[in-house]
């Protein structure tokens, strides 16, 4: 069965307790593009500590699948951003809600994972919760990538810290938050700070670009909401940088979800875009760019650490940007400008973020050294920052799901 294939399976479709098969059996779910890269390294470092001795079911995307992931349904129905947005989607995630609480008690894991997707995973890890109150019998609760109460609404630590039962961080500024209410908390450290460098020589050759070509990467995110919004204000960006860089070429990563769209979107540009849907050529791609424009998330934190000059942008529904400016500090939007405790990174947000605005940004950025020497000055101590003892993150993140796992086992032959 592929991933897709698995769409509409459920609680009747064969499920094997760890009761019944004697391998401990974890649950790993993840909602959009980032968790699917970090649940894919979190199952691959479990078999490895394990010898192979475990298994998994959830939720995933493409890169859970390549790693023996079945999917209960496609993670793109879970892919929403922002206070307004989730309003139309709150039907179909609710009932997706209720068939993977029901999967995971026909199932019976040891352990669930939850990995960001706060919008679907907390109300999963909340039901799940209730009933092993009202039972008595349930999973341990692990999640990993915690809202960010640093930037916004810091009493969610209080809230989450009532029905889970670990957390995992990829920051190191973040458990204090949650240790503060009692909930035991481990910083793993980010993945995207142990990944190897790219080739950019070898992805030229691949995609055709010439070797001295100047190169922008293009990161609209990868939920279709956010191509929406921001596909073209950059493809207005590009047409702007084409008229001045002679020779411009496009790089622009993304996953399947929204490839389409993106196909569409940039067929009328006017520089050439290659569009990199594997997921193994991303590193490389990385390499290639000469200067990046990401929308605001994950990717962000990458390109600064494989050392690319970046502008960030993001824009959301205007009535979940009006309670967000209430609610949100600006300074944490982008995170390698919080880990440095200064603006590293120019960031364009709401109305800011147009694109005369950001074409002045990018063209800084190709014609200046010295404002790319500074985004990489920090590259190495970000890298520093979001490691332990050099371990590999997923690895630190597999062995405290683990630890939990044979307490939860070492409890049950207890009573």
């Amino acid at each position: 069965m592929t991933a897709e294939s698995g769409a509409e399976s459920g609680p009747e479709s064969g499920a094997v307790s760890e009761a019944e098969s004697g391998v401990p059996l974890i649950y790993i779910i993840a909602g959009e593009a980032s968790g699917d890269a970090l649940g894919a390294g979190l199952i691959r470092a479990l078999r490895a500590e394990t010898g192979g001795r475990i298994e998994v079911a959830g939720i995933g995307g493409d890169r859970m699948a390549a790693e023996g992931l079945q999917t209960l349904f496609p993670i793109s129905e879970m892919a929403v951003m922002g206070i307004v947005e989730i309003l139309p989607k709150a039907p179909k995630l609710l009932r997706r809600i209720g068939q993977t609480v029901a999967d995971i008690q026909a199932r019976r894991p040891a352990v669930v994972v939850t990995i960001d997707s706060k919008a679907f995973t907390m109300r999963v890890n909340k039901r799940l919760h209730a009933l092993r109150t009202k039972t008595g019998e349930g999973p341990k609760l692990i999640h990993w990538v915690p809202p960010t109460v640093w930037a916004w609404r810091p009493g969610r630590a209080e809230v989450i810290a009532r029905y889970l039962d670990h957390l995992l961080t990829l920051y190191p500024f973040e458990p204090p938050y949650f240790e503060a209410h009692g909930l035991p908390t481990t910083f793993v450290g980010h993945p995207a700070a142990v990944a190897p460098d790219g080739n950019g020589k070898r992805f030229k050759g691949r995609y055709g670009l010439p070797a001295g070509a100047p190169v922008l990467g293009l990161f609209p995110g990868s939920r279709p909401g956010e191509v929406k919004r921001l596909l073209p204000i950059f493809g207005d960006v590009v047409d702007r940088l084409a008229a001045r860089y002679q020779g411009l070429r496009v790089v622009l990563p993304t996953v399947s979800g929204v490839a389409e769209a993106v196909r569409e979107g940039t067929a009328n540009w006017r520089a050439p875009v290659s569009i990199v849907t594997e997921h193994r050529h991303k590193a490389d791609a990385f390499a290639a760019c000469t200067v990046a424009l990401a929308a605001s998330g994950t990717v962000t934190l990458e390109l600064s650490l494989a050392g690319v000059p970046t502008v960030v942008a993001y824009r959301v529904n205007a009535l979940s940007a009006a309670i967000a400016r209430r609610l949100v500090d600006p300074e944490a939007v982008v995170l390698t400008n919080k880990l440095m405790g200064k603006r590293v990174i120019p960031q364009f947000l709401q109305e800011d973020c147009t694109a005369d605005r950001l074409t002045v940004a990018i063209e800084r950025l190709f014609d200046d050294p010295r404002a790319r020497a500074e985004q990489g000055a920090a590259s190495e101590a970000i890298r520093r920052m979001l490691t332990v003892d050099g371990e590999d993150p997923s690895v630190r993140a597999a062995k405290a799901v683990l630890k939990v796992t044979r307490e939860e086992a070492d409890a049950l032959v207890a009573d």
